[in-house]
């Protein structure tokens, strides 16, 4: 009798001994089985949807073409002196990253960004002027973008920039140009390039020649007898007077 009973709680032992490694099986299964098709999840509506991927080895284009930016969230227009400069800012509020173009090239990329909030700071145009985008929280998970261009907002800086530059533009030979002056330093830029100038005192003020093409330019200061308004600019191409370009 006591035989029979030891051999009953052995069976009954092993019986529980099964019940525990099949059910640490399964468990594991289930385990592997969710993960499994978490992964199913994420990359089948990639496939379906054409987006870039690693996997995909035929596709020849570039993988981080303008055309093919998902998280673009800001665009700028900035006019300097040495032309009309385009920033574009992608974030993606999920991974973080950040990247600015700057006239469609590439100047910062950082893929992964805990802290979704900061400032990226980076150089614009031939003067390298410093500019600055701002990414501010407004709620949840909305967000603000803006930029600064030499520590100051977009608007102030243009305000700024307004009473400080004249711009024309004129069209000479089939061609557009863009001609600025800088009133502080009387530097003359035309299309993106400095120009060689020439000072030269008259008789009402001062004229600052320089050459587009065959064309002789000169930029006439005088002054306006008021205060408030100062030094009057006039460009002068080929004796005609060309009207500035208005604010």
């Amino acid at each position: 009798m006591q035989f029979k009973k030891w051999i009953a709680e052995l069976e009954k032992l092993f019986a529980d001994v099964i019940f525990v490694a099949l059910s640490l099986s399964l468990l594991q299964f289930s385990f592997s089985l969710s993960w499994l098709l978490i992964g199913l999840k994420t990359v089948l509506p990639t496939m379906a949807s054409g987006d870039d991927s690693p996997i995909f080895e035929d596709d020849e284009s570039p993988p981080y073409s303008l055309e093919k930016m998902t998280d673009l969230v800001a665009v700028w227009d900035v006019a300097l002196s040495d032309g009309v400069h385009k920033i574009e800012f992608e974030h993606g509020t999920t991974s973080g990253k950040r990247v600015v173009y700057v006239d469609g090239k590439e100047e910062i990329r950082k893929e992964w960004m805990f802290k979704l909030v900061g400032k990226e700071t980076f150089c614009v145009g031939a003067s390298k002027m410093k500019a600055t985008i701002n990414i501010d929280a407004v709620s949840g998970f909305a967000y603000e973008y803006t930029l600064e261009i030499n520590g100051k907002s977009l608007k102030k800086y243009m305000e700024n920039r307004s009473k400080t530059t004249n711009t024309w533009v004129l069209h000479l030979d089939g061609e557009d140009f863009r001609v600025v002056l800088e009133k502080d330093t009387m530097d003359v830029w035309c299309n993106g390039k400095k120009m060689e100038t020439a000072g030269e005192f008259v008789d009402d003020g001062t004229e600052t020649h320089f050459s587009i093409g065959n064309h002789d330019c000169y930029i006439k200061a005088v002054s306006s007898g008021k205060r408030k308004e100062g030094i009057i600019h006039t460009l002068i191409v080929d004796n005609r007077e060309i009207p500035e370009l208005p604010e």
